[in-house]
């Protein structure tokens, strides 16, 4: 079974940073995909940037220039750093990993940007 566990949520003021890690209880390297997520009350869970196993990364246009997604080898995670945060991007954050015909995904971490 697979488990993925978010990190690095919290309170920031606007225009601040923040850094999410996503721990996979396999190697990030055996999934197809990962990326991030995100679902703001009352809104559709909609995609925040994704890493494909090539390398390739795909980011969502209210967030580009702004978040990077990446990967630690060493431990194992996905990361997304977040900087000039905006109070739009207020949400609960998900990690999601694609493994063939299969999602899986972590339980969130909320990110809550505000003065």
């Amino acid at each position: 079974q697979v488990q993925l566990v978010e990190s690095g949520g919290g309170l920031v003021q606007p225009g601040g940073s923040l850094r999410l890690s996503c721990a996979a209880s396999g190697s990030i390297f055996s999934f197809n995909i990962m990326g991030w997520y995100r679902q703001a009350p009352g809104k559709q869970r909609e995609l925040v940037a994704t890493l494909i196993s090539g390398g390739r990364t795909n980011y969502a246009d209210s967030v580009k220039g702004r978040f990077t997604i990446s990967r630690d080898t060493a431990k194992n995670t996905v990361s997304l750093q977040m900087n000039s945060l905006k109070p739009e991007d207020t949400a609960v954050y998900y990690c999601k990993a694609v493994r063939y015909q299969y999602d899986y995904w972590g339980q969130g971490t909320q990110v809550t940007v505000s003065s």
